[in-house]
């Protein structure tokens, strides 16, 4: 039986990984839909190779084989692993980790396999990364602060942003191209969009405003104009509908998965006046 379970990443690096995950597929194929977040993904197949999965701007459907289990580690925007190209490079790209961490991933997949436990190859995995930036340094505070203003409970002019940033637009396009690998306002719609899916997942009740309710009161609440500005950004960022996405179930995607653990950092950053949200048990 296909099972997904989400945790919080380790506390030292909460900063850089929105949730880490564990995957485990049955005895049959499983179709998964991955959907644009703004940042990164590693993903570990216990005993195989692993993938780093570019930035998206639309859904990649991958099928995962039978008898499978997956570790996984989804990063915040801007806050990408130790790489050694830009991240514009690797938009909508699925890689070989072993192309990019050259000197370590061999020894990598024999630790995370011998582990003996998923949850222990993946304690591991998470081991490794903070190794990696403890070596390499921060990221780019910059592009860490635009992010911050992007989250979808803020809207902001992207002009007006650069110039909070004591940064030109072109300038402020270039470093999220680079560290991000999409441009300020690709990012503020993708997040825009992910803040709508942890209304949802939330089971937050909507504000009330201009008397909407429903998905369309949620819709409002992520900084969409009406329901319909929604439907058409779901349709180009995922290839379905709202109602297609969430299985008619406005607390619960599809899939049936829980993605609490990697919304609550959308819901730490929403401003009191709207945190009306319930969160499930």
């Amino acid at each position: 039986m296909e099972s997904y379970v989400e945790h919080p990443p380790l506390p030292e690096l909460a900063a850089m990984v929105r949730t880490v995950w564990i995957q485990r597929t049955g005895g049959t194929a499983y179709v998964q839909r991955h959907l644009p977040t703004g940042g990164v993904e590693i993903h570990f197949p216990i005993g195989g190779r692993p993938q780093l999965v570019g930035p998206l701007t639309g859904p990649e459907v991958e099928v995962i084989p039978p008898n499978t289990t997956i570790v996984g580690m989804r990063f915040h925007p801007g806050t990408a692993p130790p790489l050694p190209t830009v991240l514009d490079e690797l938009v909508d790209q699925r890689l070989g980790l072993a192309d990019l961490w050259r000197n370590s991933v061999d020894r990598l997949v024999e630790t995370v396999a011998s582990a003996g436990t998923p949850e222990r190859g993946l304690l591991l995995l998470q081991a490794e990364l903070l190794q990696q930036f403890r070596r390499t340094g921060a990221v780019d505070p910059l592009v860490s602060a635009a992010v911050r203003a992007l989250m979808p409970w803020r809207p902001v002019n992207i002009d007006s942003l650069a110039t909070h940033l004591a940064l030109s637009s072109s300038q402020l396009r270039r470093r999220c191209l680079q560290t991000v690998g999409m441009t300020p306002k690709v990012l503020q719609r993708t997040l825009r969009f992910q803040g709508f899916l942890a209304l949802a997942q939330a089971g937050a009740t909507p504000s009330g405003r201009r008397g909407a309710d429903g998905m369309a009161g949620l819709a409002i609440d992520a900084g969409y104009a009406d329901q319909a500005h929604l439907s058409r950004e779901c349709l180009r960022l995922t290839g379905l509908t709202p109602t297609q996405l969430l299985g008619g179930d406005l607390e619960r995607c599809q899939c049936g998965h829980d993605h609490s653990a990697s919304y609550q950092p959308f819901l730490a950053t929403r401003p009191p006046t709207l945190t009306t949200q319930r969160l499930r048990a």
